[in-house]
Order: C-alpha cells, then sequence, then structure tokens
C-alpha cells in the first residue's frame, strides 16, 4: 500500500504545483512583465530547486511533530491524501484558488482523528501548522500594504518610464518567489513520502533521501508548469487591475513571508499569503480599488477546506475500516 500512498502524495504535489503556480505568476504576467511561457518556465525551475537550497524545516513539522506515531498507518495516509486531491481538484474546476497545503493536513487531521481521537495530534507541531496556516495570511495583507505604500512614497515623483524599472525587477521578484514557495510547499509532500516509505517497511526510518527530495521538487514543477490558467485569472485580474508596481510589490511582500516561514518550519499556504498581498497592495492606495467580492469568495473555499477535508478522509477511513479491506 506505501506505492498507493506514494503515488497519491506525488498527486497532490503536482496539484499544489498548479494552483501554486497562478499565485507566483499571475501578477507578474498581468502587468506584462514577462509572457506566460517565461513567467511558467522560470517559475517551475526555481521552486524545483527551493526544497534544495532552503532545507526541510517544513516536512519535518508535517512527518515527525504533527501527528503521534501511534495514529500514523498507511491507510491513514491514503485517506488523508484521496481527499485533499478531491478537494483541490473541484475548487480549481470552479475556479477558486484553494490552499493545497491546508486540503493536505485538513485530510491527514481528520484520517488520524478517526483512528485515534485527539490524542493523535501532537500539540507542539499542531501550535507550528496553526500558525503557518492561519497568521500567515494576514501577515502576506499586512506586508504587502507596507510594502505598497513603502514603494508610492519612495517613487512618488517619478514619471511613467519607472515601469521600466519595476517590470524588470520582476524578474527577480518572481525567481525569488518561486524559490521560497517550492521549499516550502514541496517540502510538505516530501515528509509524506518519507513518512509512506517507512510505514510500508521500504526504508528503515523516516529520513528524507535525496531521491525523494527530488521526486517531490519534480512533480510540484511539473504542476506549475501545467499552469492554473483559470486561477491565474482571478488572482492577476479580477481583484485589481494589475501595474508592475502592484505585482513588484505584492511578490515581493509575499516572498518574504513565505521565506521566513520555511526557514523556521512553518507550514503556510503560499496561495493564501500571496493572494493577501495582492489584496493588501490594492489597499494600500484606496479600497474601493480591490473587488471584495471575490475576497468573500476566496474566504469561503479557504473555511470550507479544512472541515471537508478533514470530514472526507474520516468517513472514507470509517468505510475502509468498516469494509474489512
Amino acid at each position: 500500500m506505501h506505492i498507493v500512498a506514494l503515488a497519491l502524495a506525488l498527486a497532490n504535489a503536482f496539484l499544489a504545483g498548479f494552483h501554486g503556480s497562478a499565485a507566483v505568476v499571475a501578477t507578474v504576467i498581468s502587468s506584462r512583465a514577462l509572457s506566460p511561457r517565461v513567467a511558467l518556465l522560470s517559475a517551475a525551475a526555481l521552486a524545483w530547486l527551493g526544497p534544495l537550497v532552503l532545507g526541510t524545516a517544513v516536512a519535518d513539522t508535517i512527518s515527525r511533530q504533527l501527528i503521534a506515531p501511534a495514529a500514523l498507518s498507511l491507510e491513514v495516509l491514503i485517506c488523508g491524501l484521496a481527499s485533499a486531491a478531491c478537494w483541490v481538484t473541484l475548487t480549481w474546476l470552479i475556479g477558486i484558488p484553494c490552499s493545497a497545503s491546508q486540503a493536505t493536513i485538513g485530510g491527514l487531521l481528520g484520517a488520524s482523528l478517526t483512528v485515534a481521537g485527539f490524542s493523535a495530534i501532537q500539540p507542539v507541531g499542531l501550535i507550528k501548522t496553526l500558525l503557518g496556516l492561519f497568521v500567515s495570511p494576514p501577515l502576506g495583507l499586512l506586508a504587502g500594504l507596507w510594502m505598497m505604500r513603502a514603494m508610492l512614497a519612495l517613487f512618488q515623483n517619478a514619471t511613467p518610464r519607472v515601469n521600466v524599472l519595476f517590470r524588470r525587477l520582476q524578474l527577480g521578484t518572481t525567481l525569488g518567489l518561486a524559490l521560497t514557495v517550492g521549499s516550502n510547499d514541496a517540502q510538505k509532500f516530501m515528509g509524506l513520502i518519507a513518512l509512506a516509505l517507512f510505514l510500508g517497511g521500504a526504508t528503515p526510518n523516516d529520513h528524507i533521501p535525496t531521491w525523494v527530495i527530488l521526486a517531490s521538487g519534480t512533480a510540484f514543477a511539473l504542476g506549475m508548469l501545467s499552469g492554473g490558467y483559470r486561477l491565474i485569472r482571478t488572482l492577476g485580474a479580477r481583484i485589481i487591475k494589475v501595474r508592475p508596481v502592484h505585482s513588484l510589490s505584492a511578490q515581493t511582500s509575499s516572498g518574504l513571508v513565505v521565506l521566513v516561514a520555511s526557514l523556521i518550519g512553518l507550514p503556510v499556504s503560499s496561495t493564501q499569503v500571496i493572494s493577501t498581498a495582492v489584496f493588501g497592495v490594492g489597499s494600500a492606495e484606496r479600497l474601493s480599488k480591490v473587488r471584495w467580492q471575490i475576497a468573500r469568495e476566496m474566504l469561503t473555499a479557504w473555511a470550507l477546506t479544512l472541515p471537508v477535508t478533514a470530514g472526507l478522509a474520516g468517513l472514507s477511513l470509517w468505510l475502509w475500516k468498516g469494509s474489512g479491506l
């Protein structure tokens, strides 16, 4: 069964990359700093490098610190990952940005709670996970707001030619953001793959082999290359009318938030951080500039993700156990 868990972890890494591509490149495409092809290729390449460059602190949080060892099994992993994949696919079909990270964590929590109740949860790992998921979006909003205000103050007397500079700088911010997003998001699935191999008896411990890092990074990068164009439109055009200064501010601020989280081992939703940074950037000029109806749609999807995936995972595991398979 560890092969099934491995396949589902890679599938979720692909889906996370698919959603992540929209968040990383939406604004840079909308500001016309880069073409969609160049933006996606550049982002995928740096996202692949992310886990190799920025360590495995997030993977350690997910695989070792969140769920108690006694509650872990291949069945828990399979049901948790399957429920996450179903929810992420559904939200993509609807065209609403969803947190693949939040869906995966919700699935794992739901399946493990079904097996062992609240004793399945390790407090330290849960606190780190909840901090990463629920504190990082407001930080993204504030970081975007402050960054945009700083840019407006710094370049208040600039001529329209400054947009040339902003467009050139966006290549660097796109690469930096992709590197941090690849590190944080791909790491979650690295840890789960290593855990599946250990639980299936394929490896003597849950140490993360190099090939697992490469496989997870590759699946995530391939997902980014596939590109979620429906979501790119939502993040890059429907929230605010994106100009180069907006894209530069949103990418820089959200990249810093995700980078800090990756270094200290907090699993965050990169999609949420980047989305809220875009809202913050738009709000820095005036609140009416932002289409807040899109925010309500996103908040609805984000609010539903944890309980829905947890419920799906718990139900599927209960049915599995009840069937005697």
